[in-house]
């Protein structure tokens, strides 16, 4: 019996450690060949020499479990080396099949204290990271289908946060590229779905690197051998099923996950309507129809906040 992803392969970013290398290793067990890409920098906030270590680590890793898998030191934010990225799977294993952008950094602050270089690393490295990788995964697609290869096979799986959900007043920068990657999923998911490739983002809650501070005492495992509620490996399955065939009919989708839970999110729905008595609105108007509405509403509450908030197993 074959493996879901044998015969495929794919790229993995920041898949180093935590998440991206969960995901590695778990498209590696359903037979994908894999990319592992990380810049391999000491500090979640990007700090530090850049170190091949990490995706040499888990390359091995997964050659050592009988699988393929290659390194690829580099920061997916620049665009030549997204390119060198791509380049790398094609050379290496005939094809790219999947993608799954996974690199990030965190530079915590609130939106009155935050630097414009804060603001403007996070934005470069998750919101372009995604955008530079996917733009040389899709030209490849798209250059097969123009050439006439029949039955081209993409799939990509971008990483959202629930932090853009709903919302975290911490990181305005982390929560905007977040929100930024949704959207670049949704018109990814558009325009290459004629060529045989789906376009899916995840918001995973995981403790990692990135996130130790923020679970810490939070969903903690009940005895030493039991596995984490917030591990990662809760997360990797739903990546290989994207990128699987299986999943062929989902396409510009967001789902949350963590802790044995997949939960769909829906996109924005109109939730009332309001309309003038006359041609244009006046303030007193506005005033008399809005404000009442707001204040009938359960404190609080924004965009999905309520029900992505209370997103749990059990």
């Amino acid at each position: 019996m074959s493996l879901p992803l044998e015969g495929l392969s794919a790229i993995v970013t920041g898949a180093g450690r935590g998440l991206g290398r969960a995901e590695a290793v778990e498209l590696a067990r359903l037979g994908a060949a894999v990319v592992v890409n990380d810049y391999g920098q000491p500090g979640r906030d990007g700090s530090g020499a850049a170190s091949a270590a990490p995706a040499e680590e888990v390359a091995a890793e997964i050659r050592a479990a009988g699988g393929r898998a290659v390194a690829h030191l580099g920061d997916v934010a620049d665009f030549e080396t997204a390119r060198g990225l791509v380049d790398l799977a094609v050379t290496e294993f005939g094809k790219l099949d999947v993608l799954v952008n996974n690199a990030g950094i965190l530079r915590d602050r609130m939106v009155f204290s935050m630097s414009e270089e804060e603001w403007d690393s996070v934005i470069r490295v998750h919101l372009k990271g995604h955008f530079n990788t996917t733009r040389f995964a899709a030209a490849h697609w798209r250059g097969r289908a123009k050439a006439g290869e029949s039955g081209v096979y993409g799939r990509i799986v971008n990483t959202s946060s629930e932090a853009f959900l709903a919302g975290s007043a911490g990181q305005p920068n982390y929560a905007a590229a977040k929100g930024g990657i949704v959207g670049l999923t949704t018109s990814t998911a558009l325009a290459l779905a004629k060529y045989g490739v789906t376009a899916n983002a995840i918001c995973p809650r995981a403790r990692t690197r990135m996130t130790e501070d923020v679970f810490a005492g939070f969903a903690e495992p009940a005895a030493p051998d039991e596995l984490d509620p917030l591990s990662p490996d809760h997360v990797a399955p739903l990546v290989g099923y994207l990128a699987s065939p299986a999943a062929a009919g989902v396409n510009g989708q967001l789902l949350v996950v963590h802790g044995g839970m997949v939960a769909i999110v829906d996109r924005p729905k109109v939730v009332a309507t309001f309309d003038t008595a006359e041609d244009v609105f006046t303030h007193e108007e506005l005033d008399g129809l809005l404000t009442p509405y707001y204040a009938a509403r359960p404190a609080g509450e924004t965009f999905a906040a309520a029900e992505v908030l209370a997103l749990k197993k059990g």
